[in-house]
């Protein structure tokens, strides 16, 4: 039995719940609250015709309160807990004034975290998280245990929290947006790098890597963190890691870690360093692919062999950035 999990399908009991976005991850929310007896409110700030019919039906099944367009957030007042869609950011006043009330701001993938028993891997960066992910994900099934993916790809997960075990792992894509205020982080953390990106919805560049941070910033000693060491804020994160950082590089010769080196991939250790395959053994092509893959071996070394990271790596096919 998931403890966490229980309490928090207690806490629910009679709570005013407001799901904000039908967004993919929000909607098996809304049945999994009904179902906890909580007060659920939907709001999305599209006009109704704008949302996709899938999601319109998914509310309407319920006996749910919604408010649509633009002023459906002037409805936002009085609630215990709220998730947001990543897409809404924690920063709007609606939002500022309802935590002031002590309303709970979270999101689907936070409440996940939090309640995971599983060992909890997360990845983000400006560019490759989808790759490293689904490399990730597949070096873990190869070495035959359960594991779960989600976050940015896959499928929403809360709804399989009573399924997941101690001894099973998650491996979670997660964008700015969704690390955005988050106050827990992954067991094992990779940055594959931090790049201008999503300015037209971050106040700053600032605000952008400060949400990067947090997919590593409540890392106790044990975790684990890899970060570039080609990417000069990636390799300066290290220097507020509380945890294990790992390094990963294609342009330095790193005496630990994991580098790309006259396109070999190698695992350094106490300057040994031991070749692992070569570009021309894996399906991947470009050195960003070399370099997700120096990140997935950096994030899977402590709980793969290589041998088995070597077999998945040589199998895996889909390349996506």
């Amino acid at each position: 039995m998931n403890q966490k999990l229980e309490e928090f399908n207690k806490y629910l009991r009679n709570r005013k719940v407001a799901i904000i976005g039908l967004g993919v991850s929000n909607l098996p929310l809304i049945e999994y609250l009904v179902k906890q007896d909580a007060d659920v409110t939907v709001f999305d700030e599209r006009e109704f015709d704008k949302i996709p019919k899938e999601a319109r039906d998914e509310v309407t099944r319920y006996d749910v309160t919604y408010f649509y367009g633009e002023n459906a957030l002037l409805h936002l007042h009085g609630f215990d807990i709220i998730f947001r869609a990543p897409s809404c950011m924690p920063t709007k006043k609606e939002l500022i004034e309802e935590e002031k009330r002590g309303a709970i701001i979270t999101t689907e993938i936070e409440m996940l975290m939090k309640m995971c028993p599983s060992t909890v891997i997360g990845v983000t960066g400006s560019d490759g998280k989808t790759t490293t992910t689904s490399l990730i994900y597949e070096i873990i099934k190869k070495a035959g245990y359960k594991c779960y993916i989600g976050g940015n790809i896959g499928t929403p997960l809360f709804t399989k929290l009573s399924e997941m075990k101690e001894e099973d792992s998650v491996v979670l894509e997660l964008s700015s947006f969704q690390l955005m205020n988050m106050e827990i982080s992954p067991k094992i953390s990779v940055i594959t790098n931090i790049s201008p990106n999503h300015l037209n919805i971050h106040s700053s560049y600032e605000e952008y890597i400060e949400a990067k941070k947090n997919i590593f910033k409540y890392q106790g000693k044990e975790d684990i963190v890899v970060l570039n060491y080609d990417n000069e804020i990636t390799r300066e994160c290290a220097k507020e890691a509380e945890g294990n950082v790992v390094f990963f590089s294609s342009k330095t010769k790193l005496e630990d870690g994991v580098i790309l080196d006259d396109n070999i991939v190698k695992l350094c250790n106490d300057k040994v360093r031991r070749h692992v395959l070569k570009a021309e053994d894996t399906h991947l092509r470009g050195k960003h692919n070399l370099e997700n893959i120096c990140a997935a071996i950096a994030a899977t070394k402590s709980i793969v062999d290589i041998d088995t990271q070597i077999k998945a790596i040589k199998e895996f096919k889909r390349s996506r950035t």
